[in-house]
């Protein structure tokens, strides 16, 4: 069975983002890249909801740097009833079946490791359905309060975890890697 990873970036308080945020809450630094270089460089299939599509797909057509170039290698699937074919991003395919039924199919298959990067509702979708292995959380030295938008894992049942690793980041990001209990 194919393990199914959910990334997550979140400030402090549980925003997954903040209504004039710049990317990465204002918090790049080399381990953070080199964490997004190495998980990129590692073969597995993106999942992810139309937003996340629109958002990663305009700015990897923007972008001319290894990471977008290997972005735009990787399978992709992305769930969306909203987006028409052709999709303009290289390797994507495009699934309107409901995530309880083509997730589930999809684990099922051989093949390379599922990622859910920045899909917030799918991913809470899927821990609804016990269908994640891994979440792993970069935590940002931020609380966002009243311009926080979208919490990360509100809506979820009672969930579990065994924390699996903890690493600091560039001295103020915090990784946390868990597995279901």
């Amino acid at each position: 069975m194919r393990e199914l990873t959910v990334d997550l970036f979140s400030t402090v308080d549980g925003w997954g983002r903040g209504r004039d945020s710049p990317a990465y809450f204002g918090y790049p630094g080399p381990d953070l890249q080199a964490w997004i270089d190495e998980q990129t460089a590692r073969p597995h299939v993106i999942l992810m909801g139309g937003n996340t599509y629109r958002a990663l797909a305009q700015f990897n057509a923007e972008a001319d740097d290894p990471t977008a170039k290997r972005m735009n290698e990787l399978p992709k699937v992305v769930f969306s009833r909203s987006l028409r074919p052709p999709l303009a991003w290289s390797n994507t395919t495009l699934v309107a079946d409901d995530v309880t039924v083509a997730v589930p199919a999809m684990k099922n298959e051989p093949g390379d490791p599922l990622r859910v990067i920045g899909s917030l509702a799918l991913g809470r979708s899927l821990f609804r359905l016990g269908l994640v292995d891994r979440l792993r959380l970069i935590v940002f030295p931020q609380v966002l309060g009243e311009t926080g938008e979208e919490r990360i894992l509100d809506g979820l049942p009672d969930v579990n975890l065994r924390l699996v690793s903890a690493n600091v980041l560039d001295q103020r990001l915090v990784l946390l890697d868990y597995a279901p209990a």
